[in-house]
């Protein structure tokens, strides 16, 4: 049986191969990612060694999931998504906008709570006695990116949900319009509790973790990659299987994100 990897290289191979000569992958190209804004600064580390090793120039476009599959499906020039939860992914692919076979997982995560660094909230196990408004002020107000389309809030909304805490939480919440501007309001002190990834919660020296929400309590957190239908640079299907591969997992591993690909084949460790 083939592993992963080969099975991955294979399907997206074969749908590049609809456009025309692989072999003309050797000419450097630009290539557009949109890509979460999680992944602000793993993928902004990943392109710079990609550019270095190739020539190829990375043209990045960073936002919630959301806004980037609105773009996208309006006709933005987009060559490779990465989406920070499978819902955008396939609400472009029910749209036949990503090219048939390109689809994978990228990345896992987890969710935490977080509050500013020299807050006096001390950890916690988040569990389904713990009650989040009874931690801050009566005015004041929890950070998530906005749980109607950002996949953070989503997940947070989710893992709220299932503790019994939604009804709860939800007058009390600073809607952000994506996990990084959520984190911001924690930074400055605006908001003293705040739920994001873990990745952001770790690049992060003005916020801790006080809690990570059970991973029972909201579906698996993954990024699907895929390359976006109407592209039409063969430098996009080599620059996605690059992100799939060994060089890359590293990189985003470094920024506490889990390389779902080189993690199932087995040829990858942290």
């Amino acid at each position: 049986m083939l592993c992963l990897l080969r099975k991955i290289a294979l399907t997206t191979i074969v749908a590049l191969t609809a456009f025309g000569n692989i072999g003309s992958l050797a000419n450097a190209r630009d290539i557009t990612v949109f890509a979460a804004a999680s992944l602000t600064d793993a993928i902004q580390t990943a392109a710079t060694a990609y550019e270095h090793e190739t020539g190829d120039h990375v043209l990045l476009s960073l936002a919630s999931s959301s806004t980037l599959a609105r773009q996208i499906a309006a006709g933005a020039p987009a060559d490779i998504y990465i989406s920070a939860n499978q819902k955008w992914m396939s609400w472009l692919e029910d749209q036949n906008l990503i090219v048939s076979g390109s689809r994978n997982n990228l990345l896992s995560n987890s969710l935490v709570l977080i509050a500013p660094a020299d807050s006096p909230i001390t950890p916690i196990d988040i569990t389904t006695s713990t009650e989040l408004t009874s931690m801050i002020e009566p005015k004041d107000r929890i950070a998530i990116g906005d749980p109607d389309h950002v996949p953070a809030g989503i997940y947070a909304k989710q893992a709220l949900t299932s503790l019994g805490q939604w009804d709860v939480v939800n007058p009390r919440l600073a809607r952000a319009d994506n996990v990084r501007a959520a984190l911001a309001l924690v930074e400055r002190g605006e908001a003293p509790l705040g739920i994001v990834y873990r990745t952001d919660a770790e690049i992060s020296q003005a916020v801790k973790i006080i809690g990570t929400f059970p991973k029972n309590s909201h579906p698996a957190i993954t990024y699907p990659i895929a390359l976006i239908g109407n592209q039409k640079s063969h430098a996009a299907g080599k620059m996605l299987l690059w992100l799939l591969g060994e060089e890359a997992g590293k990189i985003f591993s470094d920024y506490g994100f889990d390389p779902i690909a080189y993690t199932q084949a087995g040829t990858f460790t942290k």
